[in-house]
């Protein structure tokens, strides 16, 4: 599911980080229902062609991230917990569950998953899952065969029926970014102290990642509930981010950088607040999984049910006009993950989550070539 509940687009004054004006070189103007401008050299894209369906019989698959060497992609099942291993050829495994797990009976239970880029030394996956105690990053070790070994990383993330973000992804600097719902607590998301409403960084123990804008987990804050993380060929970082009446949002994230939420939904130009690069209306959207290929994202968006593609510039934050394909055909997409080395990307539904009007073992995950 995901949840909107209207709220009031007062502007928040005394909630703005001062600190954070000083990061932001500009604000983006508004430009129509798109969002942030299009200015710049942006290149010439593929359409995503060639849909395949990789596996089916799947049960509200989450996250998806594969292994270093290409050989297989772990996958989750939000309300089973369970962890699949999935081969480029389509072949399917239970390799096990997250312990300590539980639904919220809503958007919360076993979200991302996140493979370490030394797996081949370490063994390491992330996870980012809800338990009795609220939202956990937790580790575990798989061995090329089963899960094992859970470890609760960072606790302290609070938990609500929906708003509990849930995106994971390592980047090009080693650190392990988690993106974290306002738990429908819309305060907490400028609440520099609180874990909720942010994009943290941190360490493979889940400690606060070194060089850290507040001396803690936070990377940015003022999200409402993002579910989408991904990097570009530059290293930057790209989230999306469901709104609650009018915007959806996709943002360009940067160290410090407040994004907002509540005080504007989309773009609003306040002092010491980041406009996001593209917006949409909820109905064209309410995104949740991202991946960068050939200088596009790929945004799935849920209430949408469609795939857009927006156009990236590599040297600029400039980004191209958005595009749509496969409205209504495959119904509600969650997960969108780059195939390592391919101009590639697989494509999750999720409509057996209780919006999508399937049953149990309904979804799939199909396999998308760009070009």
């Amino acid at each position: 599911m995901q949840h909107r509940t209207p709220f009031p687009k007062t502007v928040l004054g005394a909630l703005a980080l001062t600190g954070a004006a000083a990061l932001i070189g500009g604000l983006v103007p508004a430009a129509g229902a798109a969002g942030a401008p299009s200015a710049g050299p942006v290149g010439t894209l593929g359409d995503p062609t060639g849909v395949t369906t990789v596996s089916s019989g799947w049960s509200i698959p989450w996250g998806t991230a594969w292994l270093p060497d290409g050989s297989a992609a772990l996958v989750t099942e939000r309300n089973s917990f369970k962890v699949f291993a999935v081969t480029p050829s389509g072949t399917k495994r239970e390799v096990g569950s997250v312990p300590e797990s539980q639904t919220t009976d809503g958007e919360g239970g076993l979200m991302g998953v996140a493979v370490d880029p030394q797996w081949s030394a370490n063994r390491a996956v992330y996870f980012l899952h809800t338990s009795s105690d609220g939202n956990r990053v937790a580790r575990m070790t798989y061995n090329g065969s089963s899960l094992s070994g859970y470890r609760t990383l960072l606790g302290g993330i609070k938990k609500a029926k929906y708003h509990n973000g849930g995106a994971l992804a390592f980047g090009p600097d080693g650190h392990l970014y988690a993106a974290t719902g306002d738990a429908q607590t819309p305060a907490l998301a400028q609440d520099r102290a609180s874990l909720n409403g942010k994009i943290l960084r941190l360490t493979r123990d889940g400690k606060a990642a070194p060089g850290n804008p507040f001396g803690n987990e936070v990377f940015s804050l003022g999200h409402r509930n993002p579910q989408g993380l991904a990097f570009d060929s530059r290293g930057r970082l790209w989230s999306a981010e469901l709104g609650a009446s009018s915007r959806d949002e996709l943002n360009l994230v940067a160290s410090g950088r407040n994004y907002g939420w509540p005080t504007c939904e989309g773009t609003c130009g306040v002092a010491g607040m980041t406009d996001p690069r593209r917006t949409w209306a909820v109905a064209e959207a309410s995104p949740s999984g991202i991946a960068v290929v050939d200088n596009a994202v790929y945004m799935a968006s849920l209430r949408g049910k469609r795939l857009w593609q927006i156009p990236i510039d590599p040297n600029s934050e400039n980004t191209g006009t958005p595009k749509a394909y496969y409205t209504n055909t495959y119904g509600r997409l969650r997960g969108v993950t780059k195939v390592p080395g391919q101009n590639q990307f697989w494509l999750a539904t999720t409509n057996a989550d209780g919006n999508g009007g399937q049953p149990a073992g309904s979804d799939r995950i199909l396999r998308v070539t760009v070009g």
